[in-house]
């Protein structure tokens, strides 16, 4: 068997998300999947490192997958694409790895990105692109308030209830929000993250930037522990999955 690691660009309002799913349910694990029947004659598994929920964007997520047979990489590359590429998917790269790679349990870092676009008028270019957010939004408070959740922590009160992980205990390594012009780009890095905490701490900074909440109080939601007390799960579309980097 050959292993294969590849780099992989979305649009996520395409997609129930990157699993396999049941009942012709479409998603982006499955396309690729069956991109690779259609060029290599057989069923493969393909294996992410992050599972995107519906709706997210990857501009840098990683897969891996096993052929029975050695291919130059640009083969392989270029046949899924033709493949893919009318349902929203582009293969970046494709290398070959050693057996012992896996994209999932090798990652050391994994880098998000949520975009949110600051104005009264309605989207049109990045409708489903970025969190349309229409009152001014204080980015500086959003800043400092971000700086709170750097580190080791609890995140009980940023992840949903649907999360299956057995601690809540995370460390992120950056949490930082920046402006240009109308747009507010966050870029947070973590080994790993918990179901939905960032869209949940999003939601979160979202209120400070707005002045319901302030750095204090995203303190004390931390320190409680406790899902009710942090903001809204924002909306899928302004995230995207953007690297993951391995050793």
């Amino acid at each position: 068997m050959y292993r294969f690691k590849v780099k992989i660009e979305y649009d996520g309002s395409r997609f129930s998300g990157w699993q396999r799913q049941d009942g012709g349910v479409i998603t982006v694990q499955g396309q690729i999947e069956t991109a690779l029947k259609s060029f290599c004659g057989y069923t493969v598994l393909v294996e992410g490192a992050g599972r995107t929920d519906a709706g997210v964007h990857a501009s840098g997520q990683i897969a891996h997958f096993d052929l029975n047979q050695s291919y130059e990489p640009y083969r392989i590359q270029d046949a899924l694409n033709f493949y893919l590429f009318r349902h929203g998917v582009s293969i970046l790269s494709v290398e070959k790895v050693d057996a012992d790679f896996h994209s999932r349990f090798s990652a050391r870092m994994r880098t998000y990105q949520y975009r949110i676009i600051n104005r009264r008028p309605p989207l049109m270019i990045e409708n489903l692109r970025a969190w349309h957010v229409v009152r001014p939004l204080c980015v500086q408070s959003m800043n400092e308030a971000a700086q709170v959740l750097v580190g080791r922590h609890d995140f009980n009160s940023f992840r949903s209830s649907a999360c299956q992980a057995l601690s809540s205990i995370r460390t992120l390594e950056l949490f930082e929000v920046v402006q240009k012009d109308e747009l507010i780009v966050t870029t947070i890095r973590s080994r790993s993250f918990l179901h939905n905490q960032v869209r949940i701490m999003m939601g979160t900074l979202q209120k400070v930037g707005d002045g319901k909440l302030t750095k204090s109080d995203v303190f004390d939601i931390l320190q409680s522990a406790d899902r009710t007390c942090a903001g809204q799960t924002a909306p899928a579309h302004g995230l995207y999955l953007s690297s993951v980097e391995y050793n």
